[in-house]
């Protein structure tokens, strides 16, 4: 999962360890690959911060920045015991 420093009220979210289930990280991969391909094959994207990402980066990079996204999401979802909302743009 995802490492986190925090000090101060400032945020240092890490990278994605190799730490955990290879299957779960494989799974958040693919998952963020097919988001990316999708919304370039669209030509738009739903979710403003990863059309803003992929104006300035590559793909890969954003599908990795994704993923380390949606198993941040996952871990919150898990430890609260609640319902995942989505916050896109309606």
């Amino acid at each position: 999962m995802p490492r986190q420093n925090s000090t101060g009220g400032k945020d240092r979210l890490g990278r994605t360890t190799k730490m955990g289930q290879r299957d779960i990280r494989r799974f958040l991969m693919t998952g963020a690959m097919s988001v990316t391909s999708a919304s370039e094959r669209k030509g738009r994207c739903d979710d403003p911060w990863l059309a803003n990402m992929l104006k300035k980066k590559s793909r890969m990079l954003v599908a990795v920045a994704l993923e380390n996204r949606m198993a941040r999401q996952l871990w919150a979802t898990m430890v609260t015991e609640e319902n995942y909302e989505s916050h896109a743009a309606v």
